[in-house]
């Protein structure tokens, strides 16, 4: 039996894209999305609910009632999934090519005569969001630490580690700010053997700690880079923010993944429309391995 895939990306065009997300169809904003629609106006307007921008953050609008949550199987994990003032409903469906990479990465090698736990990476998973990435670690096999300044965020990536039959999996949640807590790591010896990250253009720490990636993210990285063990697997970071491309993510990494071995690949993380060739540009990544993958 396959992997349930509970989303589809239907159409793009007119800075919008329509997609499902188990039962419900969404409307959502996208700049990228350039370029023609190819479903006719009538489809568009069948959508469950759209969202419009209103200053910083903006309204959903209503077709026929929707849940206040709603569960969907996606890349072997399954998600709650809400609406929220941002657009977002706690799910970046491109971030699956990522997952399954780093499941790799770390689940290589896994298998000898030592103890389970002693072959067990250690991943640590900072701006971890609704915990996609610390879902996909753990089932790997990998211990982690999951890292964000959000007390909501985190309690939702718990209930989706329930949700996907992890909450028995060595997870560590913790509500700090990002920067706070690597040095904080530092200071105590802790090593990890691989570091994801997700660092946003602009944010704000649970005790009002100012995130600013232009000033911040430079110092987080080196400090991340204290942190590695002397064999670490991988390093992952990913991007949305605005104005960078992976190349930036591609050169701030790859003094860190040469000091220990690794090799950086970077490029951009799509969607593809379902029963067509686009692909909807939908961030950026960073990774380095040993393997090299």
């Amino acid at each position: 039996m396959g992997v349930r895939m509970e989303y589809e990306l239907l159409d793009s065009g007119g800075e919008e894209k329509l997609e499902r997300f188990g039962p419900h169809v969404l409307r959502r904003p996208d700049p990228q999305a350039l370029w023609e629609r190819r479903q006719s106006d009538i489809i568009w307007g069948t959508c469950d609910a759209w969202f419009e921008r209103k200053g910083e953050k903006g309204v959903w609008h209503f077709n026929r009632p929707m849940p206040k949550e709603w569960q969907i199987e996606y890349g072997g994990l399954t998600f709650l999934l809400r609406l929220t003032s941002f657009k977002h409903v706690g799910l970046f469906p491109e971030q699956l090519e990522n997952w399954e990479w780093a499941s790799g990465v770390l689940s290589a090698g896994a298998h000898g005569t030592q103890p389970e736990s002693a072959l067990r990476p250690s991943v640590l998973n900072i701006f971890a969001y609704t915990g996609g990435a610390t879902l996909a670690a753990a089932r790997a096999g990998a211990s982690v630490t999951h890292v964000d300044a959000s007390k909501t965020a985190v309690e939702w990536a718990r209930k989706n580690a329930d949700l996907s039959g992890l909450s028995a999996a060595p997870i560590r949640w913790i509500v700090d700010d990002a920067l706070t807590f690597v040095r904080r790591e530092v200071k105590r010896g802790v090593k990890y053997d691989g570091i994801i990250l997700d660092p946003p253009a602009f944010g704000h720490g649970p005790k009002d700690e100012l995130w600013k990636i232009e000033e911040d993210l430079v110092p987080l990285m080196r400090a991340c880079r204290e942190l590695l063990s002397d064999t670490p697997r991988c390093i992952l970071m990913n991007g949305y923010a605005a104005g960078y491309s992976h190349y930036a993510f591609e050169h701030l990494l790859t003094p860190i993944a040469s000091a220990n071995g690794l090799t950086v690949s970077g490029g951009e993380l799509t969607i593809a429309e379902k029963d067509s060739t686009r692909l909807l540009p939908a961030g950026i990544y960073a990774r380095a391995s040993r393997e090299g993958r």
